[in-house]
């Protein structure tokens, strides 16, 4: 018998071939992901009606399951499927987070690998309100993110998250929304749940991938568009000084796609009118897409 407990909000996960209402339990006290962290997900998005670049949230969860040492057993055509199938349990008024899932369930003790013959797919759907698009305010945090020598980096993998979490509880236990994380060599990585942009003198910059952080679907979407639009935009190592000194900072990320930053330290910024084309030229874009 499948046991499930109560939701924060709406909730329908796919698991063991069929549908389930609620907070599903599937994890014991002997997975290999409960107590080692051997799981990864993906995050994609339905809102009014489209689901952006589903496909390609699809496949990095595979290629992430792959770079843990899990083996993917749902291509991406199935978890496009399952998800349109599952979206059909809501009543489409409030936006809902996709989050395919891979775990291990079986491995060795401590540092010994997962074994990926145990690997488990799940496919949690939910109600999930996107933020305002009004803007938020970021600070430059004391943790750093870590390297591919260190941690997994070239995964989208749940491990990695708690040194986000604790980056945003610092921000916020100082009167911000977020947090402005840094890399290993004091360079702009990304805020602790986005990938981040500036805007200067009508050029738009982001931090040039460098192995330690996401660099997201969400991020490469919005520079084509802005591309095809007709602004220079630029990926490059960026100091906290740059970001201090821009004309304007926004981010993207599946959660809400893109939303302007209005202060950053001690500095107030208003929304700038390159954020608000990005985000326009995203809206466009998706509802230019066919819904399954």
């Amino acid at each position: 018998m499948t046991l499930a407990t109560a939701a924060q909000s709406a909730t329908w996960t796919f698991v063991d071939g069929d549908w389930h209402e609620g907070n599903v339990a599937i994890l014991g006290p002997r997975s290999h992901a409960m107590w080692l962290g051997t799981s990864v997900f993906d995050g994609a998005r339905w809102f009014e009606g489209v689901a952006p670049d589903l496909d390609r949230h699809a496949a990095r969860v595979n290629a992430s399951a792959i770079a843990l040492g899990l083996k993917p057993s749902m291509s991406t055509e199935k978890i496009v499927g399952l998800t349109w199938d599952g979206l059909k349990k809501f009543d489409g008024k409030t936006a809902v987070y996709i989050r395919p899932m891979y775990w291990a369930e079986h491995g060795g003790y401590m540092g010994v690998p997962a074994d990926p013959a145990s690997t488990r797919f799940c496919l949690c759907l939910y109600e999930s309100p996107m933020i305002s698009p009004a803007g938020f305010s970021v600070s430059v945090s004391p943790f750093r993110r870590p390297t591919i020598e260190t941690m997994p980096t070239n995964a989208k993998a749940g491990c990695l998250y708690p040194n986000n979490g604790r980056a945003i509880l610092e921000a916020k236990m100082r009167g911000f929304d977020n947090a402005l994380v840094l890399d290993m060599l004091g360079n702009v990585a990304e805020t602790g749940t986005s990938n981040i942009f500036l805007v200067k003198d009508g050029h738009v910059l982001t931090p040039a991938p460098n192995g330690t952080f996401l660099s997201g679907i969400t991020r490469s979407r919005t520079m084509t568009l802005l591309g095809e639009y007709g602004f220079k935009t630029t990926e490059k190592t960026l100091s906290v000084g740059d970001f201090l000194e821009a004309d304007e900072i926004f981010s993207t990320g599946n959660h809400s796609k893109v939303v302007p930053v209005t202060r950053i330290e001690d500095r107030n910024l208003q929304p700038g009118p390159v954020a608000k084309k990005a985000r326009e030229l995203y809206w466009d874009w998706a509802h230019s897409t066919s819904a399954g």
